[in-house]
């Protein structure tokens, strides 16, 4: 029996967590935010780990490990579609976020709660994989890269950064997102792999809201927590007000 196909543990309702539901947001602007919430939960002015679930406009990003090598177009193109380029500090290589991808950010004081790196990804992978599996669509693992396949097809991808003990970033599923800017890359610096989305392989589009709603509930069953859905400006009127 694999991982994902257990029985959800019952939430410890004990074991809460920040929920910030954002529309649509900047890349740069969201990554701010983490950076934030990061030095939030650190210096203990937000007294609890928090996830974002957002989408970004069309922007590519390059983890660390990332170089323009794995660029198919010239920057110039991606300029004339008004397409950036964002280096981050995040795991992986290249990869491209648009709207339609659902994007979840985990925010989480890793020893606080009980996790090591490979665990944490390992449930990363285990909400996007309940979540396709939802709406019909069975993922998996490849042991070629982290994330989550459709046979040869990425379905979802994970990159996460660690600061101070709190890792930040997390996954991006395709939901009902274009895939044309992925053919623009070579996908995590991978050769001869494709890109899929959960519209995609149902030929149908599906509801964002409702795979959000799914996700949540998966991460909360995958890590054992409930999540309080909080404002993001209540959130930031938290840790203003205690350092003030």
């Amino acid at each position: 029996m694999n991982d994902h196909d257990k029985k959800p543990q019952p939430i410890n309702t004990g074991k809460k967590w920040f929920c910030v539901e954002i529309p649509l947001i900047e890349y740069r602007e969201a990554w701010s935010l983490q950076s934030e919430i990061v030095l939030g939960i650190k210096e203990k002015t937000i007294d609890r780990n928090v996830v974002l679930f957002l989408e970004h406009p069309s922007v590519f990003t390059l983890g660390r490990r990332g170089g323009r090598d794995n660029l198919n177009v010239s920057e110039a193109f991606l300029e004339s579609q008004g397409i950036p380029i964002v280096h981050v500090e995040r795991g992986g290589d290249i990869t491209y976020h648009g709207p339609g991808q659902l994007v979840a950010y985990p925010v989480l004081d890793l020893r606080g709660a009980g996790l090591d790196v490979v665990g944490h990804v390992t449930k990363l992978e285990d909400v996007m994989i309940r979540t396709a599996r939802d709406f019909g669509v069975k993922a998996g693992r490849n042991p070629m890269n982290r994330g989550v396949w459709v046979g040869n097809n990425k379905l979802g991808s994970i990159g996460i950064a660690i600061r101070r003990g709190i890792t930040f970033h997390g996954f991006a599923l395709n939901v009902n997102l274009t895939m044309e800017p992925f053919t623009w890359i070579q996908p995590c610096g991978l050769q001869g792999i494709g890109m899929t989305s959960i519209g995609r392989e149902l030929r149908t589009d599906v509801s964002m809201k409702e795979a959000r709603e799914r996700a949540r509930s998966h991460m909360e069953a995958v890590f054992g927590v409930a999540l309080e859905r909080i404002g993001l400006e209540e959130l930031r009127a938290k840790f203003k007000s205690k350092r003030s």
